[in-house]
């Protein structure tokens, strides 16, 4: 099996993403949580009373993302032992809130497992990644560029010279035609109309 090159991540973009995505989605909890709520606590009570749920979704989510991230960048791999380092961080996050050892433990390998394992079985809930093969963006991009390339030459002679495509020497065939035909002479350098 051919050794693949690993390509560094942008861990602070990552991280960005994740916060956001999962701050939303901790809004949107939040949002259930105020709404379920036996007294009325209003629209503010999204962030007083319930805020905590953004904060953790967020903090949570964007520890993953960053964990996972530098850990790939540091080991220059990329395989579950990255996700499963994330969830724990992660998950450990989630069992800071109760305040207790064994549940900051238990909440990090828990979030561990899950993560690994769904990131061992390629990253997707049917798995098609693990199936196919994975393909990075960036080195099929360049796949793409690669063998759609056409040569400058071949798209002049398809479809033709105008429209802002000119090859070299337009200018000489376009004055010897101009000639040709109308019997014009036509300056090869433009003239300004104009002088500054």
């Amino acid at each position: 099996m051919a050794e693949s090159t690993y390509r560094p991540r942008d861990a602070i973009a990552s991280t960005t993403n994740a916060v956001l995505l999962n701050g939303a989605a901790g809004v949107l909890i939040s949002g259930v949580q105020n709404t379920l709520a036996k007294e009325n606590r209003g629209l503010f009570g999204l962030f007083t009373k319930t805020g905590g749920t953004i904060a953790m979704f967020a903090a949570v989510g964007g520890t993953y993302a960053f964990i996972k991230d530098a850990s790939a960048n540091l080991r220059e791999t990329d395989d579950p032992w990255n996700a499963a380092l994330g969830g724990f961080f992660g998950g450990a996050l989630l069992g800071i809130r109760t305040g207790r050892i064994p549940y900051v433990l238990g909440f990090g390998a828990g979030l561990a497992t899950l993560l690994a394992s769904f990131d061992a079985g390629g990253n997707h809930w049917r798995g098609y990644k693990w199936r196919e093969g994975y393909v990075d963006d960036v080195a099929r991009r360049e796949a793409i560029r690669s063998t759609r390339r056409r040569a400058y030459e071949e798209t002049i002679e398809e479809i033709g010279e105008g429209r802002g495509i000119y090859g070299p020497g337009y200018a000489e065939r376009r004055a010897a035609r101009l000639k040709e035909k109308y019997g014009i002479e036509v300056p090869l350098e433009h003239e300004k109309p104009y002088a500054y």
